[in-house]
């Protein structure tokens, strides 16, 4: 049960003054439905109300809060003029101009005769002060609440900054004093505040200093958002331990045979992956592994691997791809090794026909088919397993947790390996997975030779499409991936249907074009006749960063890329030199560059490690921003500052570990109090979430 003091924080932001229905949703779009939401909202500047000049002495550009006498009220006599409001103090007078303003609002605030406090940004037109709609006007006796450094909010379309400060105010006010959580040695050593200290001082900064991730009340509450998220993890992974596992041991047999039918031998990286994950197997806890290897490294060879291991036990094994085309290609790649073996292989997706579905259906419930592979279709209620082992799930973060959950729960002790194309960052894994076991490939399959990258400027558009038509004379295939799918008024950059038009235009008949919006069939289509050499140029968005796999493409030509983070310029990379032949890859900027474009480009030129790539993309982005946080199952800090706070995320799993060995029931006083923190980050629903891997 949630701590009753927390009640306050749970309740919806509509119990907050000033927030009615209307302005409830666009705060819940803005920040999330509840009041603990807007104490997680933090100020991204400051204004400064403190300068108070006489009239005379107001500067042209200055924030300026200014004490005057109202005087003559100037009623435009068309909407189209400005209203004005002329007031003076003993030095000189000022003028307050209003688009739009109603009379009688107007009168009401600014009563003819009367002293007001009026803040904003002071103009000089012909040789006159102004203020054009002030931000505050106030009678004398408020003067003091704005003379001060006001706190200044992200908004959404539609909320007035006021209304976002009076929300957050009250939130804060409404802020209970907890039982601290924190160890009280290492709160003391970091010179931090208490927590309800914490939020009041991070919501109303002295300066520009207090906005920043090291000032010591935003570093205490990052800590706490990080210790709430390690401790989440470390509790589920304590709990699996303590859940029976299985052993899964296999004599080696079937492996012998998969890979006496390969045509080279296995990289080094994949050797050690291999053994990693037998040992693991072999364990009778239940295995979470993942593993990580870059575009072209090997991971579905990796993985039917451990697979075969499952079979020769006696069990069986499934592998779980995001969309169907990436299903078929896994199914293609170890057909011939599952042949090999003289394993039984089947593949289930959700276009398959009654009288197919239903013998594969058959064939997995009595377990004559050993290992399937396929789509979220092997999740359905009617899919039945007669033993399954190994469970491995392909590009995880595309899939929901409960996904994945069922696809674990098919069976007693489902082992689980998680493979991922996207190298994650070490900071973002121990964010997303503790120090969850992780096996890497960080080598190329033999006979592959490095990708030549190339950087031009847009205006090069033209040599780049007749350098095109050299390289299809040579039977070349072409990537040539476009940011927007049709044209768009705001923004004026290539979109994939203008360039379809272009291309097939001078290559007739042999341009394919494939985006997010075409439906399924009409895409794959395409794509196969892209594979099979029909078409030579694939137009297309970014549908075709994960897991396109056509070895014959040896071109990659990127528009706009400036416009794309590093991960996904590195991932677009990898479609290409999948096979012995040269490859090219060509990046198309606009001009002027900014300085993180830049530096992002020079990276690519650099460099083919996914692993560096991932690294200066989290230096250059920060977490929030990386190729794909928000469904990655990365989670989704809103205190903490991956990037700024590596140490902190160290010290915070060093911290959950330590409590997790003394107390792992949390039944302490600290247990105690721990347990409001992760009510608090509503970290109680992850701990179900984590349990999926």
């Amino acid at each position: 049960m949630r701590p009753q003091s927390l009640t306050p924080l749970f309740a919806q932001v509509t119990s907050l003054p000033g927030i009615g229905p209307r302005l409830g949703k666009l705060v819940e779009k803005l920040a999330g439905p509840l009041v603990v939401d807007l104490l997680w909202h933090l100020p991204v500047a400051i204004i400064d109300r403190r300068n108070a000049p006489l009239v005379a002495e107001a500067k042209a550009g200055e924030v300026a809060t200014i004490t005057v006498t109202v005087g003559q009220h100037l009623v435009p006599h068309s909407p189209r003029q400005p209203y004005r409001v002329w007031c003076s103090d003993d030095s000189g007078r000022i003028c307050l101009t209003f688009f739009n303003g109603r009379e009688d609002y107007l009168r009401r605030l600014l009563p003819p005769g009367e002293v007001r406090v009026v803040s904003g940004k002071v103009e000089i037109y012909q040789g006159e002060v102004q203020m054009t709609h002030p931000n505050h006007v106030v009678p004398l006796d408020q003067r003091d609440s704005i003379l001060r450094v006001e706190p200044v909010y992200g908004l959404t379309a539609g909320l007035p900054q006021k209304v976002v400060q009076k929300a957050v105010d009250a939130a804060v006010e409404r802020a209970p004093d907890l039982q601290e959580w924190q160890d009280a040695t290492y709160l003391a050593r970091q010179h931090w505040p208490s927590w309800k200290s914490a939020f009041e001082r991070a919501h109303a900064p002295a300066g520009e200093a207090d906005l920043q991730p090291e000032h010591p009340a935003r570093a205490r509450l990052a800590f706490d958002e990080l210790l709430a998220s390690q401790l989440a993890i470390a509790l589920v992974r304590h709990h699996n331990r303590i859940l029976a596992g299985r052993s899964t041991e296999g004599d080696g047999r079937l492996r012998k045979r998969a890979l006496a039918s390969l045509p080279f031998d296995l990289t080094s990286s994949q050797e050690s992956a291999i053994a990693e994950i037998a040992a693991d197997l072999a364990k009778p806890e239940r295995m979470v592994r993942l593993l990580q290897g870059d575009v072209g490294s090997g991971k579905t060879l990796v993985a039917f691997l451990a697979m075969l291991t499952a079979v020769e036990s006696g069990a069986q094994a499934a592998m779980m791809a995001p969309t169907e085309l990436l299903a078929r290609q896994h199914f293609a790649t170890i057909a011939p090794l599952a042949d090999a073996a003289g394993v039984a292989l089947a593949l289930l997706t959700g276009r398959d026909g009654q009288r197919q579905k239903k013998a594969t259906l058959n064939g997995l419930a009595d377990g004559s088919i050993q290992l399937v592979v396929g789509t979220h279709a092997l999740v359905q209620e009617e899919v039945e397993f007669a033993d399954l082992a190994l469970a491995v799930v392909d590009e995880q973060h595309r899939f929901g947790v409960h996904q994945r959950m069922a696809l674990s729960s098919k069976s007693h002790a489902v082992d689980l390996l998680v493979m991922t194309a996207t190298p994650i960052p070490r900071t973002l894994m121990l964010a997303a997975y503790g120090d969850l076991d992780v096996s890497k490939l960080t080598e190329k399959p033999a006979g592959r030779q490095p990708i030549d990258t190339r950087t031009l400027p847009l205006e090069r558009i033209g040599e780049v499409v007749e350098a095109v038509g050299r390289m299809l004379a040579a039977n070349a295939r072409v990537y040539w991936v476009c940011p927007l799918i049709e044209e768009s008024e705001e923004i004026d950059l290539a979109n994939a249907e203008e360039r379809y038009r272009l291309l097939s235009a001078r290559f007739s008949g042999k341009v394919g074009l494939v985006h997010g919006r075409m439906k399924g069939p009409e895409r794959e289509a395409t794509m196969t006749a892209f594979a099979e050499g029909r078409l030579s140029i694939l137009v297309a968005t970014t549908v075709i960063e994960v897991g396109v796999d056509v070895p014959a493409a040896t071109v990659m030509v990127i528009e706009h890329a400036e416009r794309f983070g590093l991960a996904q310029l590195h991932q677009l990379r990898g479609r290409v030199g999948r096979d012995s032949a040269k490859s090219t890859c060509l990046l198309l900027y606009a001009q002027p560059l900014g300085e993180t474009a830049r530096a992002r480009l020079a990276i690519m030129r650099e460099t083919e490690d996914g692993f560096r790539i991932a690294e200066e993309d989290l230096r250059l982005r920060g977490a929030g921003e990386l190729l794909g946080t928000r469904q990655s199952g990365l989670p989704d800090m809103r205190l903490a500052d991956l990037a700024a706070h590596a140490e902190l995320l160290q010290a915070a799993r060093d911290d959950a570990r330590l409590v997790i060995d003394r107390d792992p029931e949390l039944t302490s006083p600290r247990g105690e109090a721990l347990r409001a923190l992760l009510y608090l980050f509503r970290r109680d629903d992850a701990v179900r979430t984590l349990r999926a891997g």
